[in-house]
């Protein structure tokens, strides 16, 4: 079977098992106060051009997220994203658990917008019942979105302002930034985060890590005790230095931009091979996450050598795009995925239409 359901399916980038492997003699201290880390950190800070920025490495996206918010919020507070939005519809919860609400906006493309996070702010400050309700805290963003298409650097600068005004932090989940960044006519890049957003992480677990997540904490007031909040969740590692290994590896020579533009190009040629032959996207292709409409009957026909996810939950999202036989289905690039892949893709959709 030849994968396409997901960008963390194969372990990691051969470059990263081989720095761990180099690393696993050596004896270190605990819970990321290592020189691996320090460096790795410090890697990060130079390409953001934020040496104030405080670099955390954490294990997983959904651990990522939740600390994050905990950073951000009073206890009467919650957390404004697109309807689509990770911790909204795939995280069981996690916000919720730590006692703060997720506050959804519509969206049909997975992003929300600056005149958007306007209104609801003018709203809940015109409400004369606003202290009964959760008061909006912050803004929560994918970069790409969960829908795979992709924010620039304009719409961010206009959320940024926005958000500003209102007294309201940002943070930006970038559990797949490097497709993000490296999305075609793409002008947003890595060092313009600090300057728009509060916090952002640099996913690892998508792009080539065995696992593991950046989270960049440029506001002050988040940074102040935030290694509490991470000890308090569970979420310190004792090994930190396996974290901290991989990130430092990955923000050598350029390896992290690298595997961004991989799975992009490939994507893009799998965009460019199904428009020829004829099938439609429900999204822009723009990310290393492709969203096709094909038939029930191409689907079962390309299960038997692809793997790949259909996006059942989606068809009310797409009604209005949606014959009665057909469904929205993602096909999603990785480090690990091959030319050839890509080519037995095509040649499997063209050869059943």
């Amino acid at each position: 079977m030849i994968y396409f359901s997901s960008d963390y399916i194969k372990g990691c980038h051969p470059r990263i098992w081989q720095a761990m492997e180099k690393s696993l003699p050596e004896a270190r201290p605990g819970y990321g106060e290592d020189p691996i880390c320090r460096e790795a950190a410090a890697m990060i800070c130079a390409e953001i051009k934020a040496p104030e920025a405080a670099v955390h490495f954490l294990i997983g996206g959904t651990q990522t997220n939740l600390l994050a918010v905990m950073a951000f919020l009073r206890p009467h507070e919650g957390a404004l994203c697109a309807a689509s939005g990770h911790i909204h519809v795939h995280e069981s919860g996690a916000i919720e658990g730590t006692g703060h609400k997720v506050l959804p906006l519509p969206s049909k493309d997975g992003k929300i917008t600056a005149e958007q996070i306007d209104g609801v702010m003018r709203a809940h400050r015109d409400d004369p019942t606003r202290e009964h309700t959760v008061k909006p805290g912050m803004i929560y963003l994918s970069n790409t979105t969960e829908l795979g298409t992709v924010y620039r650097k304009a719409e961010l600068e206009a959320i940024s302002q926005v958000a500003r005004s209102w007294g309201l932090p940002i943070y930006m989940d970038g559990a797949r930034l490097a497709s993000a960044l490296a999305a075609p006519e793409q002008d947003l890049q890595l060092a313009d985060l600090p300057r728009l957003l509060d916090a952002f992480s640099i996913g690892g677990t998508k792009n080539g890590l065995l696992f593991g997540e950046a989270l960049v904490l440029v506001n002050k007031a988040a940074q102040k005790d935030f290694r509490y909040i991470q000890k308090q969740r569970g979420a310190m590692l004792a090994k930190g230095w396996l974290l901290g290994v991989q990130y430092r590896e990955l923000f050598s020579g350029g390896l992290y931009q690298e595997i961004g533009r991989w799975e992009n190009e490939l994507a893009q040629k799998i965009a460019t091979g199904l428009t020829e032959a004829g099938c439609r996207f429900a999204l822009p292709a723009e990310s290393n996450q492709l969203f096709v409409i094909l038939t029930k009957a191409q689907i079962a026909a390309l299960e038997k050598d692809f793997v790949f996810e259909v996006q059942a939950t989606m068809r009310d999202c797409f009604s209005d795009k949606l014959a009665e036989n057909e469904e929205v289905v993602r096909f999603c690039t990785s480090f690990a995925t091959s030319g050839e892949d890509v080519e037995k893709l095509l040649s499997a959709v063209r050869s059943r239409p």
